[in-house]
């Protein structure tokens, strides 16, 4: 018996924005979702079907081009699920980037190359229904009667057809997370699986161990980009299987294959970890969104600090909102002070006032946190005869000194020097530092306090797999310290003996003339101050300004997170700016000048102009805050639009033409839909 022709739609992990088709003989369709090998020009691809169509049964002979056949077929069944090539399509769609390269970054690495999966590995991906979860632990902790009833409330919502979004407000220490657990503890007696997505690394063993506490032997699985490509592959067929039931992992996660999903939970909503800063540029909450509305699932939001888009989808009723305002027990929020930095010579960055808080508590054998959100020694090594500066070779920044090292570094390209024994300008053997760094600051707390352990929590002091475990189990053994951190350490983290937060160096934020700082600030000041005081001590906030009078500083201390975000809000509308408006960063950059960058993008301007540019308001180009990266001149244009179908018309016509855009060869280019950094 003769086989059946089919013509396939083959996704490419190429900068193409089509799907490309191939021949293909057999017995039945391929599945959706299936990895095959395909010739691409003169060299073979590992491609995705999309679809798969029986040809026609006699050939046109006016066809412009012959139809290739695939080389090979390398999984006995499909990999993602159809919904979920869904939403990666819908994905390429709205953030406007080439399908192939949407699909293949939401799979494993091992899974993008042309190699079929071992046998091994093949028996994780055979179909399986989870097994009902083991009775939750009967220690768990008793729920307050207002987390009962903004647990009741959230059960009401999920049953409502259609679904909202849920936004869950909660203070720092409410308990959101005991609020997850009891959603989804009825879930795993039907079969169902379960999508938890955190901001960062950091979270996630903790995450995973109050759940095993809570859940006992539930199948998990974790997700993240410390994993190998080994352990994250298995994980992810675990998920893909149906046998883990509890998913848990950061950003890219929310492209998990979960055949029995019932319910999506986006802890910290507000992070902007969550939104993805290279290449394609998604929004993991904002596809996770997405994905729940496609499966007419429930998703729920929690935050201490919402964003302020996401309050204000609460407010026009889009989004369902929940308030958790009381942390348990006697358990109070801590007391702030705003402390004026001018009238006083500094220690490292520290007040007298702090270093005599610090004392006190040490006293007292409890613990500090000091939040400095800086890396290294010192951001500045100079000459202070002729004023030279180590600035990076390679971008417009100066380079950070690691004392530790005694290198120094780039913290935007990641370039490293030999710390010059005297300037290379004037040869003057006198160098110095200036500014200060969380190496710095670790330095001055251990020779002012030398019988107390100070321990530093960044990226640097936690690179090596087990480090970030072993000083987090440091800190929760309760003993008296001293805790340097950058903003790893601003969110989801529970130590009970922890009553101070000192918190240095804020007034660049509040001095920004980007219009999200602000929003970004308050949210890391509250998430920071709420480490302090979650048990049954009080805590303590220092917060060191040398802008003690700003107005929204003291809005935020006097009144809250809510009141100071209404007033951003009030901003924002009055501006037109996001959530009351919709923009699009365009990118470009090159190697050769700033001019050529600003040019491209002048072309680009004119395009969007030209092609019913009616209602898209154009800032720009101008050349990026950070002019130079990695040896790159860097430039933007903003697009705005009250109407986001206008703005998202007006990018489809300009890729259209992109091909013809004058000095389109000597640049690269990229389109950043809602963004939310502008550096």
């Amino acid at each position: 018996m003769s086989q059946t022709a089919y013509t396939l739609q083959i996704a490419v992990p190429r900068p193409l924005r089509t799907l490309l088709s191939y021949s293909h003989y057999a017995d039945a369709a391929l599945p959706v979702g299936t990895r095959v090998l395909v010739p691409f020009g003169k060299q073979q691809s590992v491609g995705l079907v999309i679809s798969a169509e029986r040809a026609p049964e006699t050939d046109n002979p006016d066809a412009p081009f012959t139809i290739k056949p695939v080389d090979a077929v390398l999984d006995a069944m499909p990999l993602p699920d159809a919904h979920l090539l869904e939403l990666l399509q819908w994905a390429a769609r709205y953030y406007h980037h080439p399908v192939g390269e949407v699909i293949f970054s939401a799979l494993p690495v091992a899974l993008r190359k042309p190699k079929p999966l071992s046998t091994r590995l093949q028996k994780l991906l055979v179909s399986s229904t989870p097994t009902a979860a083991t009775s939750p632990n009967p220690a768990r902790l008793q729920l307050t009667d207002e987390q009962q009833q903004c647990l009741h409330y959230i059960q009401q919502w999920n049953a409502q057809i259609p679904r909202r979004p849920i936004l869950l407000h909660g203070i720092t220490g409410s308990g959101k997370t005991e609020i997850y657990l009891r959603l989804i503890a009825p879930l795993f007696a039907a079969g169902k699986q379960v999508l938890v997505i955190v901001p960062e690394i950091g979270l996630t063993p903790q995450l995973l161990l109050r759940f095993a506490h809570f859940f006992g032997d539930t199948p998990m699985a974790c997700l993240h980009s410390g994993l190998s490509d080994g352990d994250r592959l298995k994980a992810w067929l675990q998920a893909r299987s149906g046998a883990a039931q509890i998913i848990i992992g950061t950003r890219s996660a929310i492209f998990t294959p979960a055949p029995h999903l019932a319910l999506i939970v986006i802890d910290e909503e507000h992070d902007a970890s969550l939104k993805q800063q290279e290449g394609f540029r998604y929004h993991a909450r904002d596809l996770a969104i997405k994905r729940a509305q496609m499966l007419d699932i429930p998703i729920l939001m929690g935050t201490a600090t919402p964003s302020l888009e996401a309050l204000y989808n609460a407010q026009t009723s889009r989004f369902h909102y929940a308030r958790l305002e009381r942390r348990p027990g006697t358990t109070r929020k801590p007391d702030l002070q705003i402390q004026d930095t001018r009238p006083f010579e500094l220690q490292a960055g520290l007040t007298p006032q702090s270093l005599q808080a610090i004392r006190a508590t040490l006293a007292r054998g409890e613990q500090i946190m000091v939040f400095l959100n800086r890396r290294g020694f010192a951001p500045t090594l100079f000459c202070p005869s002729c004023g030279w500066h180590a600035n990076c070779d390679h971008c417009s920044v100066k380079m950070t000194w690691h004392a530790r090292r005694n290198r120094l570094v780039c913290h935007h390209c990641g370039a490293e020097q030999t710390t010059p024994l005297h300037c290379p300008v004037c040869k003057n053997p006198q160098l110095t530092t200036q500014g200060q760094g969380t190496e710095r600051l670790e330095l001055t707390l251990q020779t002012t306090f030398p019988d107390a352990l100070v321990v530093r929590i960044d990226r640097d002091s936690t690179s090596r797999k087990g480090q970030l475990e072993d000083k987090l189990s440091t800190v929760r053994s309760n003993d008296p310290l001293i805790l340097v951190g950058t903003q790893m350490l601003a969110k989801g983290h529970d130590f009970p003996n922890l009553t101070l937060v000192v918190i240095i160096d804020i007034d660049q934020s509040l001095l920004s003339t980007d219009y999200r700082a602000l929003e970004r600030l308050g949210q890391l000041l509250v998430q920071v101050a709420g480490r302090a005081g979650r048990a049954d001590k009080p805590g303590r906030v220092i917060l060191q300004t040398s802008q003690p009078d700003h107005p929204l500083l003291h809005q935020l201390v006097g009144h809250g997170y809510t009141p100071f975000a209404r007033q951003l809000l009030e901003d924002r509308k009055r501006w037109h700016l996001p959530p009351f408006g919709y923009q699009a960063l365009i990118r470009a950059s090159s190697t050769a000048s700033m001019e050529k960058a600003l040019d491209f993008l002048e072309h680009v301007s004119q395009r969007l102009l030209a092609a019913d540019g009616a209602g898209i308001q154009r800032l720009g180009p101008i050349p990026a805050p950070l002019e130079k990266r990695a040896n790159r001149y860097r430039a933007q244009l903003l697009l705005g639009s009250q109407q986001r179908a206008a703005l998202h018309n007006a990018l489809h016509q300009l890729l259209q033409h992109a091909a013809n855009l004058p000095g389109r060869s000597s640049v690269r280019w990229s389109i950043d839909i809602d963004p939310i950094e502008f550096s």
